[in-house]
């Protein structure tokens, strides 16, 4: 057999084939928009001292290749992969690239935290100028920071007595400051609510205020307010704005209001039309300044949302008529339900008119996904055991006290009646003395907190302050719920060991207690050593508002 073999002739030097050829002018290609791309990022970067050698390689094609030479689709479509800090730095560049950053389809939700401070105004008056009228989902916080604190220190008295006049220089400084904040924060709501009165694509409007904290102090409305807005004027553009802006909703789907001061009304949820109000999914109206026996809503309004997914109101403003409604054939079913139990409701209104547990059955017939989330303010253990009825699908609850604490009755009927719901339990109890908390466990043979984390087999989270919480009922939590309980925040000084833990010189108690519970609960744990770093305990009513957000979003 023969074979023949082809052997390829050798080139001469120099020599180059078609594919070398087309190789080496793809390489010219490549180089050449590598260089135009350098030049037009030192152009954007605005070097200095680049001079005309910057200002030679962007001018390739005969004119400057700068920021502002980009059409404006192009630039709207790198901004769209951007986060807004960086779509505001980028706009600096040029007045091109800032009118690009205010279109409409860049800023389809917008969320804002505000303090309420003066210094706020211009910036908020230019962010809803450009975004107000066609923004779908606006989210607004009001944050009136500081403004409870001392406006001064201890010798701002001068030679006053510190008995007599120290305290009315404070006092006279501290009013000062909350006709202040009050003033600022009505310029505020007013600057929001004026940019958004003729915006139809509006679909979820939330605003929240914790302004008012400042009725704990006495009755704002009646002292400070009047002084702000003496013939309430500004009270009533307010609430004619909101209502303006409800009737002119055409795809209005989420509604939340919580804890605003003097805004919404009784007659505000009237101004929706029929339409919006049957398309409606999301509802949220928290305000415990409602004077006497008003609520924002009767069983008769909430007749018009039959398609409300989702419910907040002071627990006292939900009734045994609308547990009816929500029941209806004609209502879809309700699957997540945020209720608000504050003291100062439970002292104007009756809890006569609550849903019984035969209502709440029927509520979770209609629904089986229905979960509820219970907040409480300085409620007292008699009025807890009325309103815990043993039907209620509780999924999540929230104490918070200033005077009346939690007994450990209330927290074992919790541990009996909701353990295959319950899923986050908090329980803060802000004290002024932190040498004797109440203690749960106090003429009980379990700890109620054991009991809880035995029984509730879902528990994901547990928060607790003020209260006494032993080492080694802390531990055995721990064991008890393993890598499933997801976030156990104790504080330190809320942590108490007993004296043979003490005595044992051979152990470390701290170091001890931190190595048990990270092994229990299968990853690094220590207590919270400062109280002020929880926003459960500093901000409760934000707190809450965020959480019930979230909660009613996870449908």
């Amino acid at each position: 057999m023969l074979l023949f073999l082809s052997v390829p002739q050798p080139r001469p030097p120099g020599a180059r084939t078609r594919a070398g050829a087309a190789r080496a002018a793809r390489r010219r290609r490549q180089r050449l928009r590598l260089r135009r791309l350098r030049g037009l990022l030192r152009g954007l970067q605005g070097r200095p001292g680049a001079g005309s050698r910057r200002r030679g390689r962007m001018a390739l094609c005969g004119q400057a290749a700068g920021a502002a030479s980009l059409p404006s689709e192009l630039i709207v479509h790198i901004f769209s992969f951007l986060p807004a800090p960086d779509r505001l730095r980028a706009s600096a560049s040029c007045s091109h690239w800032r009118e690009c950053l205010f279109y409409p389809a860049l800023w389809p939700q917008l969320r804002i935290c505000l303090r309420v401070s003066p210094a706020e105004q211009p910036r908020l008056e230019f962010l809803m100028r450009k975004c107000g009228w066609f923004v779908r989902e606006l989210r607004v916080e009001f944050a009136a920071e500081n403004y409870l604190s001392g406006g001064g220190g201890p010798g701002d008295g001068g030679g006053a007595d510190p008995g007599t006049g120290g305290e009315e220089v404070e006092a006279v400084q501290l009013s000062t400051r909350w006709l202040e904040v009050l003033r600022t924060y009505l310029e505020l709501v007013l600057c929001v609510l004026v940019s958004i009165r003729n915006n139809r694509n509006l679909q979820k409007f939330s605003l929240f205020g914790d302004i008012s904290i400042l009725q704990q102090q006495g009755n704002l409305s009646n002292t400070y307010l009047s002084k702000v807005d003496p013939d309430g004027k500004k009270i009533k553009q307010i609430q004619q704005l909101f209502e303006e802006i409800l009737s002119n909703s055409r795809q209005l789907k989420w509604l939340s209001c919580g804890f605003m001061l003097e805004i919404v009304t009784p007659t505000s949820l009237s101004s929706l039309s029929n339409s919006i109000a049957n398309t409606m999914e999301h509802l949220s109206l928290l305000d415990n300044n409602i004077p006497g026996n008003s609520t924002l809503i009767t069983a008769v309004e909430l007749e018009r949302f039959v398609n409300l997914r989702s419910l907040a109101l002071d627990f006292c403003d939900f009734t045994a008529e609308m547990a009816r409604v929500l029941t209806d054939n004609n209502h879809v079913p309700l699957q997540r339900l945020s209720l608000l139990v504050h003291n100062v409701s439970v002292m104007h209104k009756s809890l006569d008119n609550m849903p019984n547990d035969e209502h709440w059955k029927a509520l979770s017939r209609k629904s089986t996904s229905l979960r509820v989330y219970i907040m409480a303010f300085d409620i007292k253990s008699e009025d807890m055991l009325k309103i815990l009825k043993p039907s209620i699908p509780l999924e999540r609850i929230h104490f918070d006290s200033y005077i009346t604490c939690v007994s450990g009755a209330i927290v074992d009927l919790i541990s009996r009646q909701y353990d295959k719901f319950l899923t986050h339990f908090i329980l803060m109890n802000d004290v002024i003395d932190t040498s004797g908390f109440p203690d749960l466990s106090d003429n009980r043979n379990e700890d109620p907190l054991v009991l809880l984390a035995w029984r509730c087999t879902k528990l994901s989270l547990l928060a607790i302050h003020g209260y006494t919480v032993w080492a080694h009922n802390l531990i055995a939590i721990a064991r008890l719920r393993g890598s499933d309980l997801k976030v156990l925040e104790v504080t330190e000084e809320s942590i108490d060991f007993d004296q043979g833990e003490l005595a044992d010189q051979d152990v470390d108690p701290v170091h001890n207690l931190i190595e048990q519970v990270s092994l229990g609960l299968g990853q690094p744990w220590h207590a919270v050593m400062d109280i002020e770093s929880l926003s459960v305990f500093t901000e409760p009513n934000r707190h809450f508002y965020r959480e019930m957000q979230s909660f009613s979003e996870d449908i």
